[in-house]
C-alpha cells in the first residue's frame, strides 16, 4: 500500500510480484484517476518492500513506464506520471496577450529575405526515385562546410535541424536509451526526447560550453549519443572555446562508438567561430547546420554532415520516393545563399544580433544584474532568484519572458530568464532593464530548504 500523493486523497494501491504485473498495475491506477499527471510514484525501495519483491523488479517497472512515456525521473522528485499526449512548451510568441514580448525566440523579420519565388527557383519537375539533393545546393554546402569540418563527409539534406536529429537519434536510439544533452537544453530538444521516450542524462555547462568532467560522467552512465551546440547555444548563448572544444574531444576520444551530434543552428549568424567536438577518431558522428535563422522559420531545410555509415543510414530515411526535401525549397535555398544582397542581409543581421544584445547587456550590468550570453538570438540573464516569481512581476510591468526553468532538466534555468531583445531600440532596452532590475527586487526571495537524501 502507498500513500496517495499531494493533492488527492484517499490511497492507491500497487500491486503485483512481476515487471508487467507492477506495470499493468500503475496503468488501472492511471486509467482510473487514481494517478494524474504530476504524481509522484513512492521510491522504488518502498515500494520494493511494500510488495515484497527484489528492488531491480520495482526498478524495472519504472523504467518501463518511462519508455512508454507515462512517467519521467526527476531527480530528487523522483518518478513522476506524465501526459504522453500532453502539449510541450514550444518556441515562438506568445499568443494572446497585450504584454510585450521578449521570450519568443524569433529572427528579426525584417532581416529575414523576401524572395521572387519563380525567378529564383527556375527548376524541372523532379519525379519520384530521382537524386534527393539539388547539386547546386550540394555543390555550395560542401564547399562551405569542408573550410570548418576538414575530416571527409557526406552530405544529406532534411526538412530542418529538428527533423535531421530526429531521424539521427532514430537510427541509434531505441526508448529508454541515454543520450547526453546540455543543461539548460533547447525547449525543441526536451519535446523530442520526451516523444520519443528517450533518458536524458544532462551535462553541466558554463559560458564556454560543456563541462568535460560533466560530460564524461554521462558517457560512464552509458549515453549511446550525444547532442552539443557548439556556439550560440539557446537558451544560454554559450559558444565553445578552441581550448574547450579541445578538452571536450579529448573526453570523447574513449568513447569513439557514441554518435556525436553537433546543432550548429546559428552558423550563418554566428559571431564565435566554429569550434568542434568531433575528434579524428569519432566513428559515428553528424553536424546539421540549419537556415532557418538566416533565411526564416519558414525555409525548412538542414544540412547534415557525417560519417558514410551515418549518411547512409540518415539517406535511407528521406527516400526519394517518400520524405524527400522539396527540389523547390532546395533551389530557393541555394538561390539565396549565393545573392549578393542576401548575403549583405545576412551579414546586417549578424552585427544586428550582436549589437542588441551587446547593448541590453551592458544596460544590465548598470544596474546591477549580468549576463555571459555572448551570440545568438537571446540573452540569458541571472536574477538571483526563483525566475518564476520574477516573470510575474515582470508581467506586472508589461513584460513578458520565458521562465528559465522551462529550459532545465534537473533544475538549472531556476535562476534565469531567456529575453529575445534584439527588436528593441534604445530607449525600450533601458526601460527593460530597469523594469528586470525592479522585478527582480520585488520577487519574494525563495525560503531555504534542506533537502532529504534521494531515496533510490
Amino acid at each position: 500500500m502507498a500513500n496517495r500523493s499531494a493533492g488527492h486523497t484517499g490511497p492507491m494501491e500497487i500491486t503485483g510480484s512481476t515487471v508487467d504485473d507492477i506495470v499493468a498495475s500503475i496503468r488501472g491506477l492511471i486509467d482510473a484517476g487514481a494517478l494524474a499527471p504530476g504524481d509522484s510514484l513512492p521510491p522504488m525501495r518502498g515500494l520494493a518492500d511494500s510488495l515484497g519483491v527484489n528492488r531491480n523488479t520495482a526498478s524495472a517497472a519504472y523504467k518501463a513506464l518511462v519508455q512508454a512515456g507515462l512517467a519521467e525521473t526527476r531527480g530528487r522528485a523522483g518518478t513522476v506520471i506524465v501526459d504522453p499526449y500532453a502539449a510541450h512548451e514550444e518556441e515562438g510568441f506568445a499568443r494572446d496577450t497585450v504584454l510585450r514580448d521578449v521570450g519568443d525566440g524569433n529572427p528579426d523579420p525584417a532581416l529575414l529575405p523576401r524572395p521572387e519565388l519563380v525567378r529564383l527557383t527556375p527548376a524541372e519537375p523532379r519525379l519520384y526515385g530521382e537524386p534527393t539533393i539539388d547539386p547546386d545546393l550540394a555543390e555550395w554546402a560542401t564547399s562551405w562546410i569542408a573550410t570548418d569540418q576538414p575530416r571527409p563527409f557526406r552530405l544529406t539534406v532534411a526538412a530542418g535541424a529538428v527533423d535531421a536529429i530526429e531521424r539521427l537519434l532514430a537510427q541509434t536510439l531505441t526508448p529508454g536509451d541515454q543520450l547526453a544533452v546540455e543543461d539548460p537544453c533547447f525547449l525543441t530538444s526536451i519535446s523530442t526526447i520526451r516523444q520519443n521516450g528517450y533518458r536524458p542524462v544532462p551535462v553541466a555547462m558554463d559560458a564556454d560550453g560543456m563541462l568535460p568532467e560533466s560530460l564524461r560522467a554521462a558517457l560512464d552512465a552509458g549515453v549511446r549519443a550525444v547532442i552539443c551546440t557548439p556556439r550560440a547555444h539557446n537558451p544560454t548563448g554559450a559558444s565553445l572555446t578552441p581550448e574547450r572544444a579541445a578538452a571536450l574531444r579529448d573526453v570523447l576520444a574513449d568513447y569513439p562508438q557514441v554518435l556525436v551530434i553537433e546543432d550548429d543552428h546559428f552558423s550563418l549568424l554566428a559571431r564565435a567561430p566554429y569550434a568542434s567536438i568531433i575528434g579524428e577518431g569519432q566513428l559515428r558522428w553528424a553536424l546539421v547546420r540549419s537556415m532557418s535563422k538566416a533565411l526564416g522559420p519558414d525555409m525548412r531545410i538542414a544540412l547534415v554532415a557525417s560519417d558514410t555509415e551515418t549518411a547512409e543510414r540518415l539517406a535511407a530515411r528521406i527516400s526519394g520516393g517518400i520524405t524527400w526535401v522539396s527540389h523547390l525549397i532546395q533551389r530557393l535555398t541555394v538561390a539565396l545563399l549565393t545573392d549578393p544582397d542576401t548575403q549583405a542581409l545576412i551579414r546586417r543581421a549578424s552585427d544586428h544580433y550582436a549589437s542588441r544584445n551587446a547593448a541590453f547587456a551592458e544596460r544590465l550590468r548598470a544596474v546591477g544584474l549580468a549576463s555571459d550570453s555572448r551570440d545568438g538570438l537571446n540573452v540569458w540573464v541571472d536574477v538571483r532568484g526563483d525566475s518564476s516569481a520574477v516573470l510575474v512581476q515582470l508581467m506586472r510591468r508589461g513584460w513578458i519572458a520565458r521562465d528559465g526553468a522551462s529550459f532545465g532538466l534537473q533544475g538549472e534555468g531556476e535562476h534565469f530568464l531567456r529575453l529575445t531583445v534584439h527588436r528593441l531600440d534604445g530607449d525600450e532596452l533601458t526601460r527593460l532593464a530597469a523594469d528586470l532590475a525592479a522585478a527582480t527586487a520585488a520577487a519574494p526571495q525563495p525560503q531555504a530548504v534542506t533537502h532529504a537524501p534521494a531515496t533510490p
